[in-house]
């Protein structure tokens, strides 16, 4: 990591040695102009004097010429060139007043005057934030202040380097802030300036930000990790060194001379992989990790083979980003081996041109040469051709709801490539659909979309495409979006551009349309869900919208997701279920459970205490629940309009105890499911392959045929990890030919 401070020189009455700082700022790149920086480091400290003085302030903690000189050494570090490391040391004075852009101009040129103007523009996006709100929830000012930093970016990219740069500093920061200002600044960067790090390849930037963002809005899961990382450091190095010397032998061996070191983890990485794949800590493959640099390409895949030769390749753990760079530039080789003691050990190869390029991403194509500093990396093209795009996107669409999808669309790295009827490649997200690429391929097209064809054999619209193969969209002249497209449980659409698509639409129909809809959609996931009658009114206000029927219209505008909804309808049964301070780092998604430890049910806070749950009403996750004292068996738990405590809350009150769901369910839990549809044959084995599907066991299962009126009942009991799986399991159903309805069945 780059931390700034600790390299500043001091004088001996604590302020910052200038000439001192020059000489380290050079010593990173010699090519600057050691008067003109001084000059700028100058300008911004006498202006913050007079100021100073003009209030009769004396400036205490850290001053915006101290943030001026943290910011130009992290550019410094980041290879930026002459102009922006003036600019990153007059910025600060600007934006408190203490500077005037005129000053500036006249004093340092047109250049350095546009390039700080440019981030002020970027700076409304942190005045315009909600502080207990991610910028996902943003209104029309949002919007505008969005567009104005995409405008600056596309205009020149030194503008958002320096404000990732600003922003780096201002997170630093905010260590001894109080907590509302730390989850501000936090919430900020991680849903805005972190990913953008990543799309411009700044892995310097962005693994500090994600980092710290982490720490101040989980502080203790990332305390946990860092705990745990800490107290097998010393067993990790040296057990590091020794990789590294016998790699190193051998490869010298060979005629190459590489230079091998430890990677070093980032906390967030380790914590978002546990999270995606279910792990323990114990199960990352790459806490131990080395970094191997070689001369020329060829050498990657000759160390490859050493590496292979030497030790074990685990299956599935080998990605070749060389012959297939990630969306951002990124190029390497990762694989992970079995290592010496049969330790897991991962093991990335690149040049060191990649290296560098991993590293500072378009900054590695900035060099100051006195003229012109743009850039003909085809990298640097594409990653403008994207600012391009997303702002051709919101000026089309007017709204800023899927930013933080499309800034992080490609933290999860791979992609699909697929070819129209015409032979055009078109790059997708990994698991997109049909609908994907008709939005992708043109707005109008996706709306007329009534069905795709795969290499010319129709396949449903959420199938998910594969690399290399040929989609055709099958049209309608008159056709429109269905809002079940809209829904995530039946999974037509993944990327956030065509959500946004869809959603436009919608919101150009009848107002009386979209009410009449988003009720009945409502109604319909909740009485699906057996959950208790919620009151609409309240559940609206919970949403921020005024009254039911605005929120019934937004949902039937595409406006309000039918899950957030839900999760808002479980929060007013039970207030204890979800924490309204608590900030998820990541969209919640399907994941796969394992058996876990007794202790998701929590007894007046406690886990860990012998629970069991009542087979009268099968409480689920996400359930309002309540713990009724047995005689030997523990708390037995049951869900709070379960009949049977109800009885027993009247008889004996005093072993009625209060009790809530944990915050990571481990466990499954039996359900009751009905299903009701025409009878056919092969119904049993269509419901059964989408259990199969979704891996849910089957604990049993009863069918009865009515030849009167030809329907079919189907009774299964299920085992089921919460109330979103057991959602999207209805949901899927649902598509069945033939079948009429499909719920949750109350036991009780």
């Amino acid at each position: 990591m780059v931390q700034v401070r600790a390299l500043q020189p001091i004088n001996t009455d604590g302020s910052i040695n200038l000439d001192g700082w020059l000489d380290h700022v050079l010593g990173m790149d010699p090519a600057l102009d050691r008067d003109a920086l001084k000059q700028a480091c100058e300008f911004a400290r006498t202006a913050e004097q007079q100021a100073n003085a003009a209030q009769n302030l004396w400036s205490e903690g850290t001053s915006s010429y101290q943030t001026g000189l943290e910011i130009a050494e992290i550019l410094a570090d980041l290879k930026l060139d002459q102009d922006s490391l003036v600019a990153a040391v007059i910025y600060r004075g600007v934006r408190e007043g203490k500077i005037q852009l005129a000053e500036v101009h006249q004093h340092f040129g047109p250049v350095v005057a546009k390039l700080i103007e440019g981030v002020l523009r970027m700076a409304a996006i942190s005045d315009s934030l909600n502080p207990r709100e991610s910028l996902v929830l943003g209104t029309q000012t949002q919007v505008e202040n969005l567009r104005k930093m995409l405008v600056a970016m596309v205009d020149d990219v030194r503008v958002a380097l320096i404000k990732l740069a600003e922003r780096t500093c201002a997170i630093r920061a905010v260590k001894n802030a109080d907590d509302d200002k730390r989850h501000r600044v936090a919430r900020e960067v991680f849903d805005i300036y972190a990913p953008l790090a990543h799309r411009l390849g700044i892995g310097h930037i962005k693994w500090e930000l994600e980092d710290l963002s982490f720490r101040y809005l989980e502080p203790e899961q990332y305390k946990q990790i860092a705990q745990l990382l800490h107290e097998r450091r010393l067993d990790r190095e040296q057990y590091i060194q020794n990789v590294v010397q016998q790699l190193k032998d051998e490869l010298t061996a060979t005629g190459i001379h590489p230079e091998i070191d430890g990677r070093a983890k980032h906390i967030y990485s380790i914590w978002r992989k546990m999270q995606k794949k279910g792990l323990q800590f114990s199960q990352i493959y790459d806490v131990r990790a080395v970094r191997v640099l070689v001369p020329e390409v060829r050498d990657c895949y000759t160390a490859l083979g050493i590496v292979h030769t030497l030790w074990r390749h685990i299956p599935k753990e080998f990605d070749d980003y060389i012959a297939n760079p990630k969306e951002n530039g990124y190029r390497s080789l990762h694989t992970a081996v079995l290592g010496p003691e049969g330790k897991v050990l991962e093991v990335q190869i690149r040049t060191q041109a990649m290296h560098e390029e991993a590293e500072l991403g378009v900054c590695a194509h900035w060099r100051y040469k006195g003229t012109d500093v743009k850039s003909t990396s085809n990298h640097y093209e594409e990653k403008i051709s994207w600012l391009r795009q997303v702002l051709e996107w919101h000026e089309e669409l007017g709204d800023i709801g899927g930013l933080a999808d499309q800034l992080r669309v490609d933290i999860e790295p791979d992609r699909v490539y697929v070819f129209t009827p015409d032979g055009h490649a078109i790059d997708l997200p990994k698991g997109a659909t049909p609908l994907d690429f008709a939005y992708r391929v043109h707005t109008e097209i996706g709306h007329n979309c009534r069905g795709a064809k795969i290499n010319g054999r129709i396949v449903p619209l959420n199938y998910s495409l594969q690399t290399g193969e040929q989609v055709e969209i099958i049209t309608s002249k008159h056709g429109s979006p269905s809002r079940d497209w809209l829904n995530p449980n039946l999974g037509y659409i993944t990327t956030s551009r065509s959500r946004a698509k869809i959603v436009h639409w919608f919101k150009l129909q009848a107002r009386d349309q979209n009410v009449a809809a988003g009720k009945a959609l409502l109604e319909r996931e909740l009485g699906r869900l057996d959950l208790p009658p919620v009151d609409f009114d309240k559940l609206a206000e919970k949403a921020n919208l005024k009254t039911a029927e605005d929120m019934f219209a937004a949902l039937g505008a595409g406006d309000l997701r039918l899950a957030q909804l839900v999760n808002h309808a479980q929060q007013l049964v039970e207030p204890d279920s979800h924490s309204d301070d608590q900030l998820e780092l990541i969209p919640k998604r399907p994941t796969s459970t394992k058996p876990g430890k007794r202790g998701d049910v929590q007894i007046q806070g406690v886990g860990n205490l012998l629970t069991q749950m009542a087979g009268c009403c099968q409480p689920l996750p996400g359930d309002p629940i309540v713990g009724y004292i047995t005689l030997g068996r523990g708390v037995s738990i049951h869900r709070q309009d379960c009949a049977s405590v109800l009885q027993l809350s009247g008889r004996e009150p005093e072993r009625i105890i209060q009790v809530s769901w944990g915050p990571i369910p481990e466990k499954t839990y039996p359900a009751d499911i009905s299903i009701r549809a025409y009878d056919r044959s092969g119904l049993l084995r269509d419901v059964s392959q989408i259990l199969l599907n979704e891996r849910i066991n089957v604990l049993a299962v009863n069918t009865r045929s009515n030849k009167e009126d030809s329907t079919a009942q189907m009774t299964l009991t299920i085992e089921i990890p919460g109330l979103d799986a057991l959602g999207r399991l209805l949901s899927r159903i649902s598509q069945l030919p033939n079948i009429i309805e499909a719920k949750r069945q109350r036991t009780s």
